[in-house]
């Protein structure tokens, strides 16, 4: 494995930044850090560095524990979201500060140069300025900095937050082609959901300091661990309910809950993928009320509302839309495919239930 965090803790006087964190990173992988603002993934982020120092537990790059080791030591580089160029020095000097700290010769610091901004699709901008560049090709140029001295692991901390939705996109699927052929180890800070989804290996969750879930995008999308991934993590429809004669009911939704007692309370997930409906009314076991339509490029998310005023939210593509031959106001049939009992952040499930809450999520075909 490339990097190792055990039992990190961080704090900043009497507030806990970072709880007892642990994970891994393989070596070569591309991991995401995702959360909220205050969730504590860009102090990970600067502990790996050398930025900070851990107030507890160990970090370890490449099976050497750095908690005492410099940052001029890790060969790490760093990309900053204000992109930190030095203003007076053009392309070429930016990218090649480093590698002149470093001592290297001359014809070294040229060819390495000349590569990346070959691989940055930077080449003919070597003499502009920081000044005379766009955000995207400021942020390109501060990748290409810290790629220079070829560093063990790079680090990005929201490197795409400081361009417009356009140029985001183009440096994701850059970031993305870049990883592949130079195969560093890359950790990237984000709060932007779709981004860790869309570039990501894997994702590392965090909330309030606390490692939430760990996993690849469509684990903890498909497999949300508690109640904070399953709403942050894209949309879910969330319901709470509570137990009666082995059935967990919301209004006039029923889930099955054998061998739970009456009068549990239970926290029912699911996609809105899940909420299956048709035009004939007598196809499925509840009735709802199609009140709006949102049109999200190919794909459309629907807004039912149930006779007791419940509302659930369904998706589906454009063509199945016209299909079904639906519209705003139109009565329907639906179903729920699947769902899953949701553990809150704060209040896991009881025991009997955790094995249930991490697996698979639970087909219901007949409810």
């Amino acid at each position: 494995m490339s990097i190792e965090l055990k039992g990190v803790t961080k704090k900043f006087g009497d507030t806990t930044a970072v709880n007892r964190v642990s994970f891994t990173v393989n070596e070569g992988e591309l991991m995401a850090l995702l959360g909220p603002s205050g969730g504590g993934k860009t102090t990970v982020l600067r502990m790996i560095a050398g930025l900070e120092v851990p107030t507890e537990g160990d970090i370890f790059i490449r099976g050497q524990r750095v908690n005492d080791v410099s940052v001029q030591k890790r060969n790490i580089g760093f990309v900053f979201q204000n992109y930190a160029l030095f203003k007076n020095m053009n392309v070429f000097k930016n990218i090649a500060f480093g590698l002149k700290i470093k001592g290297w010769k001359r014809r070294d610091i040229e060819a390495r140069v000349a590569e990346l901004l070959e691989i940055m699709d930077l080449a003919g901008f070597e003499k502009r300025f920081p000044h005379q560049l766009s955000g995207g090709q400021r942020q390109r140029v501060a990748i290409a900095r810290a790629l220079a001295p070829k560093p063990t692991v790079l680090l990005l901390d929201e490197p795409f937050g400081a361009v417009d939705a356009k140029i985001r996109q183009e440096l994701r699927e850059q970031l993305v082609t870049l990883h592949s052929e130079l195969n560093v180890t890359t950790i990237f800070v984000t709060h932007d959901q779709e981004e860790a989804m869309e570039v990501s290996n894997r994702i590392v969750i965090f909330s309030r300091g606390n490692l939430e879930q760990i996993g690849t995008p469509r684990e903890v999308y498909e497999q949300p661990a508690n109640e904070f991934v399953a709403r942050f993590i894209g949309v879910m429809n969330v319901l709470d309910t509570e137990v009666r004669g082995g059935v967990a009911r919301v209004n006039e939704l029923q889930f099955p809950a054998a061998g739970q007692p009456d009068g549990t309370k239970l926290r029912i997930g699911f996609r809105p993928y899940a909420v299956q409906i048709s035009p004939d009314l007598g196809l499925f076991p509840y009735r709802a009320v199609l009140r709006h339509t949102f049109f999200l490029g190919i794909m459309l998310r629907l807004e039912l509302e149930l006779p007791s005023g419940l509302i659930l939210r369904s998706r589906m593509t454009k063509e199945e839309y016209a299909q079904l031959g639906l519209e705003d106001g139109r009565e329907v049939s639906l179903r729920v495919r699947n769902y899953r009992v949701l553990a809150s952040e704060d209040a896991p499930l009881p025991p009997e239930m955790e094995s249930n809450a991490h697996r698979r999520p639970t087909i219901a075909e007949h409810i």
